[in-house]
């Protein structure tokens, strides 16, 4: 079956209830964003994973899309489409985005391993510490590297970084801790086993 026969399936017989569930969310209703979420989630994720290749990036750009939806809800139109098409062009629209970041993340944590390789002469332990990282920093969703890039190597702030990305600060923040937690945990699984 198609996206698109799965997709009217999925939501044409709610779509009338789904644009009087945006107008309340838009109103403040937590409840009508959890049954939006509840009844959209499963497909915006096989959507989003589809195009990022990654179920945690998939997870993290859901939550995204519906923090969008809990602030921009008022922005809906019914006039302009579905509520569906909504919220499937929202996800499509950011999982692209990303997908760019992360060839781009690539080339940043590189060009910032070159910068700081030059700058500084290491020791032999050192610079294969540096490299394991540099490894390690690629593996990880591009939406960590690049809050790490930000931060480490632009000196930016969590608020410069949410400014700069235009992403909630707790977001930021908890990208932030998410992609250090990760790298300490493979670090630490590299120092305990062979050097």
């Amino acid at each position: 079956m198609s996206e698109r026969a799965s997709l009217s399936r999925v939501t044409r017989p709610q779509e009338g209830g789904d644009a009087a569930r945006v107008a309340a969310i838009a109103a403040g209703d937590r409840g009508a964003l959890a049954a939006l979420y509840d009844g959209y989630s499963p497909l915006l994720f096989a959507l989003a994973r589809r195009i990022l290749g990654n179920a945690a990036a998939a997870e993290d750009l859901l939550h995204d899309v519906f923090l969008e939806v809990w602030h921009h809800a008022a922005e809906y139109s019914p006039e302009r489409g579905s509520v569906a098409a909504w919220l499937t062009v929202r996800t499509r629209s950011r999982a692209l985005d990303r997908l760019g970041k992360s060839s781009r993340d690539a080339r940043a944590v590189e060009r910032a391993t070159v910068e700081h390789a030059d700058a500084t002469a290491p020791s032999a332990p050192a610079a294969v510490d540096g490299l394991r990282v540099r490894e390690l920093a690629l593996t990880l969703p591009s939406e960590l590297v690049a809050v790490l890039d930000l931060a480490y190597f632009e000196g930016l702030s969590s608020s410069e970084i949410a400014a700069r990305l235009q992403t909630p600060i707790g977001t930021v923040k908890s990208r932030m801790a998410r992609a250090l937690a990760l790298l300490r945990e493979a670090m630490g699984g590299i120092e305990g086993g062979e050097r």
